[in-house]
């Protein structure tokens, strides 16, 4: 009798395992169907980049700190900008596109919230893209700018280029939440966030170690000015650090976004990029004399802070409570068709 309840046992604790591991694949699944085709168009794009710099920076140290400030302040203020009309532009084809029957008042309805939704994820993301090029521009002013700006451009675009990655995860995290929340299943909206932040963690300790091993040689893929490839050596350990922390604060990001939190990301964004990395980074960089370390290490506590925010933000968050939330956004929103009865088309 013995042996046949612990064989029962056995087998129940088995099938369990057999479960959970057949829920990890499945959400992965769902997972790397929303994220790879991101990862690849981003990869890919800000591969070009990078290819450049790399091109530009074996002319002279002097082209590439020319082509750092341009790429890194001019083209990262472009996309914040078009990153915000972007958001705009979907509230509108969302508001105006749902249940389409010919132009109406329905277009317009309940199109306020959409937009101010959409609002702050535009303020979100360029609240994070300027935040890099104002960093820049604080690198601008050390003794040595010409070495500074092309060591910590080559810098941040390696971590940006792994960002890009993240990214998919962020947009998927944003599918993923939205998903479970509109199916009302808040178990399954906390068991999506714990693989969604697995899978990233995991990837980005794999860049990390890449970067611990290479980060001394790394330089000279961009440059053969010994003194910048010198400088991008010495900020290989704080590259590795913000290479980890990418892998987590992005989902967290897209959760969320997919939960409708936009505009606490965006306050988060603001005090920890604003009133503590920038300020901290300034001061370490001038005042302790750390130079692009300072700055860079800065950065990498306003990320860490904006982490930890987001983190127990996401920890405390009532996710039934977001259920029921997401359940009365969907009632408020929902028009019927024409073809339902009881409905003549017009709202």
């Amino acid at each position: 009798m013995d042996n046949g309840m612990h064989e029962k046992l056995l087998g129940s604790e088995g099938k369990e395992v057999g479960d959970f591991k057949g829920r990890v694949y499945d959400e992965s699944k769902k997972i790397w169907r929303v994220a790879l085709p991101g990862i690849i168009a981003r990869v890919a794009s800000f591969g070009t980049i990078i290819v450049t710099q790399s091109f530009i920076g074996h002319i002279s140290s002097v082209d590439l700190a020319g082509y750092a400030l341009v790429q890194t302040l001019t083209v990262r203020f472009a996309n914040g900008v078009l990153w915000f009309l972007l958001n705009l532009d979907i509230s509108w084809e969302v508001g105006a596109l749902e249940a389409w029957t010919g132009f109406s008042t329905a277009a317009f309805k309940d199109l306020l919230p959409v937009i101010k939704l959409s609002i702050s994820s535009g303020i979100m993301v360029c609240l994070e893209l300027w935040y890099n090029s104002i960093l820049v521009l604080l690198a601008g002013y050390m003794s040595n700018a010409e070495v500074a700006i092309s060591a910590f451009s080559i810098c941040l675009n390696i971590n940006g280029w792994e960002f890009m990655i993240c990214l998919g995860f962020l947009g998927a995290a944003c599918v993923r939440i939205a998903n479970e929340l509109g199916r009302g299943d808040a178990k399954a909206t906390k068991f999506s966030i714990n693989v969604l932040i697995t899978t990233s963690v995991v990837i980005g300790v794999f860049f990390t170690i890449l970067c611990l091993v290479f980060g001394h040689n790394i330089g000279y893929l961009f440059t053969n000015d010994v003194e910048v490839a010198s400088t991008v050596s010495d900020l290989s350990l704080l590259l590795a650090i913000s290479v980890l922390l990418n892998s987590i604060y992005p989902v967290l990001s897209g959760v969320a976004v997919g939960a409708g939190m936009q505009g606490t990301v965006a306050i988060i964004n603001l005090c920890c990029f604003y009133l503590i990395g920038i300020p901290i980074g300034a001061l370490l960089g001038y005042v302790a004399h750390l130079e692009v370390s300072g700055i860079w290490i800065g950065m990498n506590l306003g990320i860490l802070t904006q982490s930890l925010a987001l983190s127990y933000m996401a920890y405390k968050t009532d996710w039934d409570e977001q259920v029921k939330i997401a359940a009365e956004r969907l009632q408020r929103w929902y028009l019927k068709s024409s073809e339902e009865p009881g409905n003549n088309g017009h709202a």
